[in-house]
This record gives C-alpha cells, structure tokens and sequence, in this order.
C-alpha cells in the first residue's frame, strides 16, 4: 500500500512539472507565431450574397416579355404521308388495302399574319400529303402548302385561322454580333421550347457548292431536330431569323445553329405570294472571296472583298461601269468581306432596284449605282435539271458559240453526276442560245415523246443522251 502511494505521488509530480514546462516555453512560441486567417478565410463558402443593385440588374438581359410574346406565334408542323396498309398477302399483291396515314417528320412553324399565313423550312413538310398545325393553345389545323422553295429551305403555309399571334418581322441587316436572341420551336416534340444565345456569326456560307442562297445567321442558342422551322428572336420579340439547320456529328447541338435571315426569308414570302416563285436578283458578276491565298495570286495587298473575276453581258453591272479585277468592299453601306456577304444582301433585292456600289480600282476607291437584273432560270421537270444563261466567259471556257448553263440538278437520279456548270448546246436537235429558248422547245414537245439533250465538257466535246 505504501510503495503505491509513492508511486502515485511520483505521477502527481511529474505530471505538475510537465504541465508548468510546457505552460512556461511552448504557449509562449505559439503566441509569438503569427496567425494566417487567410488560409482559413479561402476555404470558407457563403451561402448567401448581397443582392444586387440596380444598376447590375440592368445589365442582365431579360427575355420574359419577348418569350410570352413569340410562343403563342410559333406552331407545331407535322408531316403526315397516306399510304394503303394491306392486311393480308391479296390485299399485299393488289395494292389495296385501308388508308392509315403516317408521320414523316416534325418541326416547328412561325405565324407571319393574323389569318394564319406560316412561314417553316421546306424540309419539314417535303413529301407531304397531309400538313397539321397545333398551335400552343393545342387547337389542330389543317394547313395548305401555298409555295415551296428548296434551294432556299422554305415553305409557306395557310391556315383558316381568325385574330392569331403573329410575330412582326425584325431588320436582319440590324443584326450585331454578340447580340443576344431567342429560339423558339418543338425541339423532340416537346412544344414551346425557349432558348437563349447569342449572333456567334453572320453571312455563314455552310455548302458553297449550292446554288441557293448561304448566308446563314449562327448563333449558340440550343437548336435541336423538331426546332426546323421555328423562329429566332430579338430581344425586343422581333423575327430576325427561321432556324434551319445544325451542325453536329451526332445530330444533336454541340454548339452551333444557323438560321435564314429574316430579310431573306420576308422577300421570299412576298415573292411566293405575289408571283408563285421566286424572282432572283442579280448584279451580274463572278468572281472569287479575296482571301490571304488568293489575294497572294492576284499580287493584291488586301485579304477581305468579292474579286470580279468576270461581269455577265447586258447586265446592270456591266452598264454601270464595274470591271474585271474591280474589288467589291460595300454594296450600301453593308461590308462585303466574302461572296455570301454580297449574295446575303442582294437575295433581299428585286430585280430593277438599285444599289450603291463601293469597290476598289487600281487602289482607288470608287462608286457607282447599279441596277439589278433579274436570274432568268428554267426548270426541265422531265430531267430535273435548272439552266440559266450562259455569259460570255462561260461560252468561251467551253469552247462554245451558245449554250445555256445547268445551274443546279433537282432530280436524284442525276444527283450522282458532276453536272453543275455544264452547258447544254441542243435539246431535240434545236440549238439553244437561252432560257427562253429551253422553254420553248421543252414546251412544244409531248408528253410521251423522249427528250434529246446535247451536253457540252469543259474540253469542247459534245455528247448527246435520250431521256423518256
């Protein structure tokens, strides 16, 4: 009991004598260590903030009242096909069977006028032998195809409808980069679908091997399959756009969406509505973008215009004065730095307005008013082939006396052919000078008889092929 005590009383000292030692010399470094509250402050996360002033909520961009405004406009398109369904191996051989129709596709529409006119992408409702329009209250219409234009990817439909939302159209030409805008459509069927983004781009050329227009607007508002056709606002609510297309290696967004300017599309309608097609603008020149490979070729120290190679005969460019090696910099006040700048703003020209024309000569800056003539073109359905006029530098590459120029192939079973360019001298043994030439003979021809059609190669040889 005793040698406990003592060692009891031995722990009780030594205990003291560390707690005055450390009391003594280690509190006494600590509080002569600075302290580092920074280390401690950075990883500290608040969970609330300040509220904003004012003058920081101005700076948001609010769409709420350009959003209510555009949904109530902007329909749902559906693509509906009727086919004969058989029900049984006789029905199967005999092509009977009930009528059941079938859904296409689907996309998105914009309502242009109280009456219910609708503006879509022509692929939307290609193929089409039923169009149904619901609109964002869910009544359902039946829509008639009015016009379709598919070099330009639009389509304009009508409903009966009374007192519907419509959207005004916006200046396209307006249009800033880093503006913010809004689309509006169906994206995967799900109706009234908002997005936000801003003008990434403008008078984006996406294929320059297609003879219609390519000068798109791109933005990085989410533009998904079902969003085709939709709008594409302004802050104010205005329509600056039709959404057209994406690029995506795996069909969804990733990024990028490209919608036809308004002014374009606006001419487009009007010319459907009062005329039944399109009548193209032209100022009458050829040419390459200037570019730093190009402008390096034409020993030339600027990188940025529309390089006149060549000016078409009895054109308004030609009458105005403009010649070849002339530098295009501005066509009204609108900066030309590539051709889809230029064929961007004339697409929204008629044929006999006129434009002030900025170009460069010798280093020179000049002007001059030119006035627009009209693209003669003319389809042969029987083909599926559009020609327009030759000029004169064409007829020369060609070795050719006449000729009239294959502007583009509609048709699929000539899809394959590098056909684009090529001049076509005969049809039927009649030589042919120009589109009205074409017209006629295709005109005078039956129904059941071949067409014969002579071919010109860039090398001057000739070749003819029977058609029926």
């Amino acid at each position: 009991m005793k040698k406990f005590i003592g060692l009891f009383l031995v722990s009780c000292l030594a205990g003291s004598i560390t707690l005055i030692g450390y009391k003594s010399f280690f509190e006494k470094e600590l509080a002569n260590t600075p302290f580092e509250e920074t280390q401690f402050e950075q990883a500290v996360v608040p969970t609330s903030y300040p509220a904003f002033t004012n003058e920081e909520n101005s700076e948001l961009p609010d769409f709420s009242i350009a959003a209510e405004n555009t949904v109530h406009a902007v329909v749902h398109v559906k693509n509906l096909s009727t086919a004969r369904m058989p029900r049984n191996i006789f029905e199967y051989h005999f092509g009977n069977g009930p009528e059941r129709k079938a859904v296409r596709g689907m996309g998105s529409g914009v309502i242009i006028s109280p009456d219910g006119l609708i503006v879509t992408n022509n692929h939307v409702i290609e193929g089409a032998t039923e169009v149904e329009i619901t609109l964002n209250n869910n009544e359902v219409y039946q829509a008639e195809i009015i016009g379709q234009v598919p070099e330009n990817d639009l389509a304009v439909l009508k409903i009966d409808g009374e007192d519907l939302e419509f959207l005004t159209f916006g200046d396209s030409n307006q249009l800033k980069l880093g503006e913010w805008v809004l689309a509006v459509g169906n994206p995967f069927n799900l109706t009234s679908t908002v997005t936000a983004g801003i003008v990434s781009a403008k008078a984006r050329n996406l294929d320059p091997r297609k003879a219609g227009m390519q000068s798109f607007i791109q933005t990085d508002a989410a533009v998904n399959p079902g969003n085709s056709g939709g709008a594409l606002v302004n802050k104010r609510g205005e329509l600056i756009g039709i959404n057209t297309a994406i690029t995506s290696q795996t069909g969804s967004f990733v990024g990028y969406s490209f919608a036809i300017p308004s002014n374009n599309a606006r001419k487009i309608i009007e010319d459907i509505m009062e005329f039944g097609n399109v009548r193209k603008a032209v100022l009458g020149v050829r040419g390459v973008d200037l570019d730093g490979k190009n402008a390096k070729e034409l020993s030339l120290d600027i990188t940025q215009g529309f390089y006149i190679g060549s000016i078409d005969d009895d054109s308004g460019a030609a009458k105005s004065g403009l010649k070849e090696g002339d530098i295009i910099q501005k066509i009204d006040g609108i900066k030309i730095r590539k051709f889809s700048d230029l064929t961007g703003y004339i697409s929204t020209k008629n044929p006999g307005e006129v434009v002030q024309v900025h170009y460069l000569r010798n280093g020179k800056t000049k002007q001059t008013e030119v006035e627009l003539s009209i693209f003669e073109v003319y389809k042969i359905e029987d083909l599926g082939i559009e020609v327009s006029n030759a000029s004169t530098s064409e007829l020369e590459d060609f070795k050719a006396e006449y000729g009239v120029r294959i502007n583009r192939v509609t048709s699929q079973r000539l899809a394959s052919e590098n056909l684009t360019g090529i001049l076509i001298t005969k049809i039927n043994d009649t030589p042919v000078k120009s589109v009205k030439d074409v017209e006629k003979v295709v005109s005078e021809k039956a129904i059941s008889d071949p067409l014969k059609v002579t071919f010109k190669a860039p090398n001057g040889e000739e070749m003819t092929y029977i058609f029926r």
